[in-house]
């Protein structure tokens, strides 16, 4: 199958910068050519950053009421429901205005809350257009969400198994584990738990008599953040997530994955065994991720090195492509590198000969200077003296055995 990405080139890496000459997609390693940086590091536009991304995720028909849900609440599925906010500089006299880019439900009676919601984030993560917080926001909606965890046809060579494997395996997810949190005050929380305990029609019990005529109704809970275990304070926006139960609630700030620790994009979270997980690491929970391609492995067949997992035909050379299942490789940058290609493009040269050092060969390194380990190398500049084993001086990538030596070189 092919890869499903349209971006082909764009602007340079924001963090390579002048080392990069532009963003040149591979075509299925997912990272650009020059720099070997994610789409999301280059001054591109992704074209699966909102609608193409999330209404993939719940274009399913038994998520209409998601979709729907999602919409109403301003999180992008179709169009940004932005909202600008004038900043008024007295001494200057200049108004500048801000567009906020939505992650927080918006249609509430009570307008404060989600000016809460968003004073609650910190500032760097606050998602206003053309801020850090906005480039933080695109970049963990690429790393939370991929589309090739998504959509088979956003994956690369996939056989017919496993398309139906991955199809099956969406599916699961979707019915057992996939949620958006909703905003809420802990008042609204009582009321819901009340509504569900007391439908309408149901008389109060008789906890009720003897209280003078007036209806005692619901009794207030106290809630705590399920993640810092805070007392959350009456009148705050708390995030409530359906598939973990009306005991549960949390702080904005706390509603974040339990393995990377960051905010969940869009509010979206996947429920497993207590816990919250963003998609990549709830889909990292069930199946191994290529450390190549950064898919999920469907084949039964795939190896492992480096403590990762790797499809057998991905744990290849970064240079040449070779593939090195079962043979000689050296990681440069934790990427895997064939034996030729690392001493032509990687391999350290030795100060003594001036010849690259062989990777199964031993070394001596000083203050990024490298010497074979051997007799004929590792000697003194002046004298030739074998320094194995003995005190030197070292200066500029030479080496001394004493300080007359350095004197006479010098």
């Amino acid at each position: 199958m092919d890869s499903g990405q349209e971006e082909k080139s764009g602007g340079p890496c924001r963090k390579c910068k002048e080392k990069c000459s532009g963003f040149e997609l591979h075509f299925w390693k997912k990272i650009c050519r020059n720099c070997k940086c994610g789409p999301e590091e280059h001054d591109i536009p992704l074209n699966t950053e909102e609608h193409p991304k999330v209404g993939k995720l719940f274009e399913d028909i038994k998520y209409i009421n998601l979709i729907a849900k999602l919409k109403s609440e301003g999180i992008p599925i179709n169009n940004r429901n932005p909202k600008k906010l004038s900043n008024t500089d007295a001494s200057k006299k200049k108004v500048s205005t801000y567009t906020l880019i939505h992650e927080c439900p918006s249609p509430f009676r009570n307008q404060a809350l989600p000016r809460k919601y968003m004073q609650m984030q910190p500032k760097e993560k606050q998602p206003v257009s053309g801020s850090e917080g906005a480039q933080y926001r695109k970049k963990q909606l690429a790393k939370q969400l991929p589309p090739h965890d998504q959509d088979p046809s956003k994956c690369h060579e996939l056989s017919p198994k496993e398309v139906k494997e991955m199809e099956q395996f969406v599916k699961k997810y979707k019915c057992e584990a996939l949620g958006v949190g909703d905003m809420k005050l802990p008042c609204e929380i009582n009321a819901q738990c009340y509504k569900e305990h007391n439908p309408e029609g149901v008389k109060n019990t008789p906890v009720a008599v003897g209280s003078k005529g007036k209806s005692m109704g619901y009794k207030k809970t106290q809630y705590s953040c399920y993640c810092c275990k805070r007392i959350i304070k009456e009148g705050y926006p708390t995030i409530f997530a359906e598939r973990a139960g009306y005991d549960k609630l949390w702080h904005p700030g706390c509603f974040i994955c339990s393995t990377c620790g960051e905010l969940l994009v869009n509010m979206i979270y996947f429920w497993k065994n207590g816990k919250l997980y963003c998609g990549r690491h709830y889909c990292d929970s069930e199946k191994p991720r290529c450390a190549g391609c950064d898919e999920l492995i469907f084949s039964k067949e795939y190896t492992q090195a480096e403590n990762k997992n790797w499809h057998l035909k991905h744990f290849c050379c970064v240079d040449c492509k070779y593939i090195l299942a079962g043979k000689l490789y050296v990681m440069v940058n934790d990427k895997p590198v064939c034996k030729p290609c690392y001493m032509k493009n990687h391999a350290v040269v030795c100060q003594g000969c001036h010849n690259a050092i062989d990777p199964e060969e031993q070394r001596v390194t000083y203050n990024n200077f490298s010497w074979h380990a051997s007799t004929v190398c590792f000697l003194c500049s002046y004298c030739k003296k074998c320094l194995f084993g003995e005190k030197f001086m070292p200066v500029n990538g030479m080496i001394f055995c004493c300080k007359e030596c350095k004197r006479m070189m010098c």
